[in-house]
């Protein structure tokens, strides 16, 4: 027996008819009790959820393709580095193109390109990941 309300004619709607978007709630630890929705998460954590959702649409409709913009930024070094050796991996089926700041993307890159921006024109030019690496370095803020 299907649930249903009814809406404001009187008709009956299916309970499932009535709600749109994605719920998630997420346990890191695999227990049920440590449950937390997205708004709980840090943001670190709500990247590592979000990666994960793309990977496994990947997994049942891959893309050619994939452009992600810095997708890294919130991670800690350990889990930059997993994301890093993932998008590798699946660098076998389709190309993935994403931006950075941090090392662990930048050595598991098979090219790099740089960005220069002169005479008010952006210029992209290949790099070798010692000069990704070095500007890199030159960009980080003072410890």
């Amino acid at each position: 027996m299907k649930r249903s309300e009814f809406d404001e004619e009187g008709s009956s709607v299916p309970l499932v008819e009535q709600f749109t978007g994605v719920g998630i709630k997420v346990s890191f630890s695999g227990k049920v009790s440590e449950t937390k929705e997205m708004q709980q998460l840090s943001g670190g954590q709500k990247s590592l959820v979000a990666l994960t959702l793309i990977f496994a649409i990947q997994k049942c409709d891959p893309a050619p393709f994939y452009l992600f913009d810095e997708i890294d930024q919130a991670l800690d070094p350990q889990h930059r580095k997993a994301v890093a050796e993932l998008i590798s991996k699946q660098s076998d089926t389709c190309q993935f193109i994403t931006t950075t700041f941090r090392p662990e993307l930048v050595q598991a890159a098979n090219k790099h390109y740089g960005v220069i921006y002169r005479s008010k024109v952006s210029h992209i030019q290949q790099v070798t990941m010692e000069e990704a690496l070095d500007f890199i370095e030159d960009e980080a803020p003072d410890k």
